[in-house]
This record gives C-alpha cells, structure tokens and sequence, in this order.
C-alpha cells in the first residue's frame, strides 16, 4: 500500500517546483528534472564539490551547505555554486620554508582575521576553520596541517569570511609544508617507489589491464585491507 509523501515547494533558478520534502538538495535538483553534470561530485559530502547557496522565504539570512548533505525545505531557493573564485596562488613547494613568514607570503589575508568565527559556523565538516588560520599566523605548520586535514576544500568558509581569507588554500598550502619539510621520511613508501622503477610490478599490472572487468571486480572486492 503506498504512504503519502509529504512535499514542499522550492525554487531552483527563480522556477518553483514542488518535491517530497525528504530529499537532499542535490536529489531534488535531480527530481525536479535536471541532469547534474557539474557541481555533484562524490555525493557522499566527502569531495566538495556541491557547495549551494539558498535562502528561505522571508528569513533574510543567506545560508550555505553541501547540496549532497542539506535536506530540502519548504520555500527554499537555491543557486549552485560548484567552484568559488578565490584567490590562489602559485608557488613552487620545493623552494618554500616551512614557517610564518612563506604562508603570509602568499596569503597575507590571514592576519585580517577579526575572529568572528564565521568560517568555522559554515565548515560542512565541522573544522575549527578559525584556530587553524591562527596555527598559520604563529607558524606551527604541523597543528595547521592536523586541523585542516578533513577540509573538502568547498569554499563555504571564504563565502563567509568578511576579511576574505581563502582558508581552504592556507590549509593546503600548510599541509604542503608538513608533508615536504616536517614530517618524517616514509621509509616504505621510498622503498616501493625503487621497486616500481625497477620494475618489479610490470608482469602483474600488466595482467591487470587485460583483466576482464568482473574479474577486477572480483579481486577488487576480496583485497587485503591494512589495519
């Protein structure tokens, strides 16, 4: 026997449509008729890619998420922003220091902070967006690169930030740092690498590129997973 689905009506590009309230953003962009090929990404809140905009009507407040994560609501109107034009700069990791000094070079926003905590409030992952812009303002690289280590790098936080800190890019460019000048030398990592060039792999990936596709499945599925 079907049960009554309850709907609420939402606009998407100005145009109303009315959809079970129990859908995710994403999954209503997609029940109302459009074919996402942009901004959906992972689906799963783990790539960042589906950061949308939306306000309710008559709450005068503008409000972000990730439209795979933000359940639909009654009058809600919607506009994606699959990529925020924030600043990023280049650089060459190699030629960096990890300190203050190479971070406020290339991003010197961050000591416009005024701490009014908006960019950790918006984080979907729930970051203390914030306290690691603090950790790359005193230049303690390793706690940056630990506290911005979740970030999906959606943008939402610079949406917010009256300063204009781009703190995805910091956080970014801190775990650069970490992993090129501070954290210790994987020993097994350099190891396989020498292997691979020697050519120890060759025989067996190739068997795996002429491999059917449910035998990669198959082996795919029943795969040794490391503690």
């Amino acid at each position: 026997m079907a049960t009554d689905v309850s709907m609420v009506d939402i606009y998407i590009m100005g145009k109303k449509y009315e959809v079970p309230e129990s859908l995710t953003i994403m999954n209503a962009i997609e029940y109302a008729g459009y074919q996402l090929v942009r901004g959906c990404g992972c689906r799963a809140g783990f790539c960042g890619a589906c950061a949308t905009v939306y306000r309710i009507a008559g709450d005068y407040e503008l409000k972000v998420g990730l439209a795979c994560q933000t359940k639909v609501e009654h009058d809600m109107y919607l506009a994606q922003i699959p990529f925020f034009p924030a600043q990023k700069s280049e650089y060459n990791i190699q030629q960096l220091k990890a300190n203050a000094e190479q971070i406020a070079k290339f991003y010197p926003e961050i000591y416009r902070c005024i701490g009014c905590n908006a960019c950790t409030k918006v984080c979907p992952q729930d970051l203390k967006v914030m306290q690691y812009i603090g950790y790359a303002q005193r230049g303690q690289i390793d706690k940056c690169a630990d506290e911005s280590f979740d970030c999906v790098m959606c943008g939402l936080c610079a949406s917010r930030c009256p300063a204009q800190i781009v703190h995805y890019n910091v956080g970014i460019l801190a775990r650069r740092l970490y992993g090129r000048f501070i954290a210790p030398p994987a020993g097994h990592l350099a190891k396989r690498v020498d292997e691979i060039l020697a050519g120890k792999y060759d025989e067996e990936m190739e068997a795996l590129m002429k491999a059917p596709d449910a035998e990669l499945r198959k082996r795919y599925n029943e795969r040794d997973m490391e503690p």
